[in-house]
């Protein structure tokens, strides 16, 4: 009896003692939270060899919009030594961008840089990468192929674990830095088992909170009247520019006949829809706006009979630029 009883008491001290590590960690944690008073990340930043080329590929490729731009700023030998910068590299540029729903891109150049040129390996220290979400990863791989990415592989799926239901693939932007795509529509494996603590997710963001800057009904009134120049515009490369500046990349039009997905599947039907009608012409009835959605009334036809077709477009406006497109066409 005398042994149990000894036993037992070691086991409560024991558990007595976890209780108390645990309560003392937590409450590190907390503090260490709450004196810091750090609330997300905020960008990501990242050295590249042509600031201009790089603005190019987030801007008219990702479809991202540049927003601040510092210098060129001259670096003292003080801030070289203390940012184990090399002694010979020139001042820096530094360009933030808006990377649609989450944190922002902060690029800086170099002039002169006399730092290494040569990408780290995978596996080597300071070596990362960015991951974007998509929501449809074949759709974002066809169209990034489109536009000369080289892509690392195919997309996997990953079967089972904590991310099962997460597909994910690797690929190279022009100046060679790793980056990634990333979807997981039906969320992740760990969320099926009711976690404390769910990680975040743009496309969860995305969805509950739009962008206050999307309700601005002067500049959502001038976008969707640019979206009818899209649809006039007979010249490719002037028209893909235009598809980048109002469409976002993943962006959905639906038809009641199609949906079509990405700007490469919008601009193949308005190519077709040209070549029917070679001197028809869009042109704008109306445009209402409300918060981040529009509608527009439009007609299409010749100059002898402008109204032969008409029909109500709807749009929803994500950071900028048109997320989602419903045509609706008059019946005749």
């Amino acid at each position: 009896m005398k042994t149990n009883n000894k036993s037992n008491q070691l086991q409560t001290s024991a558990i007595a003692l976890l209780n108390l590590v645990l309560f003392f960690s937590t409450s590190e944690k907390a503090a260490a939270q709450n004196n810091a008073g750090i609330i997300g990340i905020d960008h990501v930043g990242i050295n590249v060899p042509d600031l201009n080329n790089a603005v190019d590929f987030f801007s008219n490729v990702l479809g991202f919009t540049p927003v601040t731009q510092l210098g060129p700023i001259p670096l003292d030998a003080a801030w070289k030594d203390l940012n184990h910068i090399n002694p010979g590299t020139g001042a820096v540029t530094i360009k933030m961008i808006n990377a649609g729903t989450g944190a922002s891109i902060e690029v800086f150049q170099y002039d002169d840089n006399k730092g290494s040129h040569v990408h780290p390996n995978a596996d080597d220290a300071g070596a990362s990468h960015i991951a974007f979400y998509t929501a449809d990863i074949q759709v974002a791989v066809k169209y990034l192929k489109s536009k000369g990415v080289k892509i690392l592989g195919e997309p996997f799926l990953t079967p089972s674990g904590d991310t099962a239901g997460e597909s994910w693939v690797y690929f190279e932007t022009p100046w060679g830095s790793k980056m990634e795509l990333v979807s997981y529509p039906n969320g992740k494996g760990y969320e099926k088992s009711n976690s404390k603590t769910v990680l975040w997710s743009p496309k969860n963001a995305a969805a509950y909170k739009p962008n206050t800057n999307d309700f601005d009904a002067v500049k959502n009134k001038a976008l969707i009247e640019k979206h009818l120049e899209v649809w006039n515009e007979k010249d490719q490369a002037k028209r893909t520019s235009l598809l980048n500046q109002i469409y976002a990349v993943d962006i959905e039009m639906v038809d009641r006949n199609f949906i079509a997905v990405g700007n490469d599947e919008i601009n193949s039907f308005i190519i077709g829809l040209q070549q029917k009608n070679p001197d028809f012409k869009f042109t704008v009835k109306s445009v209402e706006t409300n918060h981040n959605v529009a509608r527009l009334y439009w007609q299409f036809g010749s100059k002898a009979k402008p109204a032969t077709v008409s029909g109500m477009d709807l749009f929803v406006i994500e950071n900028g630029k048109v997320q989602k497109l419903y045509v609706f066409v008059d019946a005749k």
